[in-house]
């Protein structure tokens, strides 16, 4: 970092971030993006006045400077970065900077609004992965005593994105189809997206890209913000008239959910991430990646578990004999944890009843779940379980010992759905049971797995016992400091964050969960897509992908074992599937592809995520390649037929470009759905084909010729 006392540069990993701190405001963003290389105090000088837009003459309009966090005293005119009153008044702050703390690679900035009683701390970071992520805390003063609390409505941080930025990408989806793109023109005005589901939410924007016409996963410049949040949320891009183009993000606060009365009251912000891409979406989602890899608590990328979950394979239909044979059916084919899904506490036959009674059912399981843990430990495997801590049913003892623990406002219940209301995890006593709970079952059974699920939105969501006022950020906050309280009391737990499948997928609850369950849809077809584009944010071995029944659960669609399992590859791969009714060649193959995982596992979950711009839409290319690039796996999927048959040839990004590599099908996915009426020399080739990494990413091989809804797998490895 260089810093003179106002202008500071913070350079990592080929970005720069240039701030000006001159004068009294808070800092303005001069540059967000490619590495300006080292520079003189006197280039950073003339780089901001070289960024000062144009005033006409004689005229007595001032240039309007945006900060991180802009503000209509300084004449912005677009979405303010903080929003509140104290009972009507101090409506538009104007905060002057008292103190700049600079670090290697950070800045702190200390500031004050006198007038309004509020002070101001911003925290601007550039990660080692080349990512800017900053958070601000306003705080009360003493200076305000007596007078009206602030209510606080929302605090938005921004980074600029220049006016070459044409396009902006953003994700939605629902239940069953998450994470799907949408894209448009970035013209005049502001794109809001904002979430009020309580929960992350399967439409949420996730990344909010603005990016340079036509960009794509290799191509093009790109610059990506994400909230780290997992309540309400906004994020928006937006584009003035005035030339000023800009990402924001932040929390989205309810009505009367954060008011700051006595001194030193404050409010904090969720993290909010910058990432950018000078060549594509590739590089802006490495960069999430790395900066995930590099957290001490990641889980190892070595060796992450096959993973057996058994809800499609028996539902609520609990039977100890069963699922011992089922356990042996995944022990034999190479799975080494079992996980134990919704239906064995106390009156759970279906959804309709026992949340919130986490206690074993004694009907069902006399002996409690030992007979069964105990099994699947005799096999070689770990055991885990599900969980919806923050949910309760009305009908359960819980909700009708403690009807006050629920969260409501007025004099209702909100509207249920899948028959259950949320938890009020902000009450201290509904929170010490949950965690109580939780704690001795972890405890009893020694479990090294837990399936944490959050099946509704959180509609209405008061407290009760505070006369129904908003509670979302304080159940996000409780639900954070339950994790973290069980993972400090059980260090080896590991802990997937499910909600509804993919509902609550964002850097907030990964900081205390070690995968999120991508989507409830296990349809290869479905999960190409939703896995292409939740790897914005998240590497493969945080997303559980599971092989699952030749008919899907969700869609009614039939696939062949190679694609449900080649689909599942490139997660963290896991199975949702009867085996128990599965044929003997099913098994076989299946062992093969799980000898495949372990094998690729290092790979699969520690190398460079790359995604090819094909031409034709119905032929993805994706894979992973080894931080060294000694050697590759690449997928080509057919998702649909083709217009132009054969297909042209298919690019291999991602290799060293001085590198020779042998190109070889990899089995078991060497053969499966290729046509067998037209050959292709190469292919049939043990020797495969060898080229430079040049060569294979410039003008790529020919593939084979596949039916629709199937795929092969290529491997790559440097020779020379």
């Amino acid at each position: 970092m260089r810093h003179d006392g106002t202008i500071v540069h913070l350079r990592a990993a080929g970005v720069s971030l240039v701030l000006n701190c001159t004068g009294t405001g808070l800092p303005r963003a001069v540059h967000w993006g490619a590495d300006l290389g080292e520079l003189s105090a006197a280039a950073l000088a003339a780089l901001v006045r070289a960024s000062v837009p144009p005033v006409a003459p004689n005229s007595t309009d001032e240039t309007v400077p945006v900060s991180l966090l802009p503000e209509q005293s300084a004449g912005w005119l677009g979405t303010p970065g903080l929003t509140g009153h104290r009972a009507g008044a101090d409506f538009s702050t104007a905060f002057a900077v008292t103190a700049l703390h600079p670090g290697e690679r950070s800045l702190t900035v200390d500031a004050e609004d006198a007038h309004a009683g509020l002070g101001l701390r911003l925290e601007v970071e550039l990660t080692e992965s080349g990512l800017v992520r900053q958070r601000a805390t306003v705080t009360s003063l003493p200076s305000a005593a007596g007078r009206a609390p602030y209510t606080l409505s929302g605090v938005l941080l921004t980074l600029p994105v220049p006016d070459r930025a044409t396009e902006v990408l953003t994700l939605t989806g629902r239940h069953l189809r998450e994470r799907s793109p949408q894209r448009h023109a970035f013209t005049l005005g502001t794109h809001l997206r904002e979430n009020r589901r309580g929960r992350t939410g399967t439409d949420a924007a996730t990344v909010h890209v603005a990016g340079t016409d036509a960009f794509g996963f290799r191509s093009g410049e790109v610059w990506g913000l994400h909230v780290a949040w997992s309540g309400n949320q906004r994020s928006l891009a937006e584009r003035t008239s005035h030339g000023v183009s800009l990402l924001g993000g932040g929390e989205l606060l309810l009505a009367g959910e954060v008011t700051l009365g006595a001194a030193g009251e404050e409010y904090v912000t969720p993290w909010v991430y910058g990432s950018y891409g000078g060549s594509g979406l590739d590089e802006l989602a490495g960069r999430f990646h790395r900066h995930l890899r590099g957290r001490a608590s990641h889980p190892r990328t070595d060796n992450r578990p096959v993973t057996l979950n058994v809800w499609e394979a028996v539902y609520f239909d609990h039977d100890l004999a069963r699922l011992k044979e089922l356990a042996e059916a995944g022990a034999s084919v190479g799975v080494e944890r079992f996980v134990l899904d919704d239906g064995w506490f106390r009156g759970r036959r279906d959804d309709h009843a026992g949340l919130g009674d986490w206690y074993v059912d004694e009907e069902v399981w006399p002996q409690g779940l030992h007979p069964l843990a105990e099994h699947v430990r005799g096999l070689g495997m770990e055991f885990g379980l599900w969980v919806e801590p923050e949910m309760v049913n009305p009908d359960s003892d819980l909700a009708r010992e403690h009807p006050e623990w629920i969260l409501a406002t007025g004099d209702r219940l909100p509207p249920p759905s899948r028959h259950q209301q949320v938890l009020d995890l902000g009450h201290p006593q509904a929170y010490a049971y949950i965690l109580g709970r939780l704690d001795a079952l972890v405890d009893e059974y020694a479990l090294t797995y837990l399936k944490w699920d959050h099946n509704r939105d959180l509609i209405e969501a008061g407290h009760s016992a505070a006369g129904g006022r908003a509670g979302v950020r304080e159940q996000t906050l409780a639900t954070y400091r339950l994790l973290d309280e069980l993972r400090a009391r059980h260090p080896g737990l590991e802990i997937e964050s499910c909600s509804s499948g993919g509902g609550r997928v964002d850097l907030g609850i990964l900081e205390r969960t070690d995968r999120v369950w991508t989507s409830d849809c296990i349809d290869a077809l479905e999960r190409q897509s939703i896995q292409r584009w939740t790897g914005l944010l998240l590497p493969p071995e945080l997303m559980g992908s599971h092989v699952g029944s030749p008919r899907a659960h969700t869609t009614g669609r039939e696939h062949r074992l190679d694609f449900r399992a080649g689909t599942a590859l490139f997660g963290h791969f896991g199975i949702e599937w009867d085996l128990t009714g599965a044929s003997g060649a099913d098994r076989a193959e299946l062992a093969e592809w799980i000898t495949l995982y372990k094998r690729l596992r290092p790979l699969l979950h520690g190398g460079d995520v790359v995604r090819g711009d094909h031409p034709d839409p119905a032929l993805w290319v994706h894979g992973v390649v080894a931080p060294d690039a000694a050697r590759a796996v690449f997928a080509l999927v057919q998702t649909a037929t083709s217009v132009q048959s054969p297909v042209g040839r298919v690019r291999l990004p991602g290799l060293d470009p001085a590198g020779e590599y042998r190109v070889t099908p990899l089995a078991p996915g060497d053969a499966a759905g290729v046509s067998s009426w037209l050959t292709l020399p190469w292919w049939g080739d043990e020797d495969g084909v060898t080229l430079p990494g040049r060569v294979l990413d410039t003008v790529g091989v020919q593939p084979p010729t596949l039916h629709p809804e199937r795929l092969v797998l290529l491997e790559a490895v440097r020779v020379g």
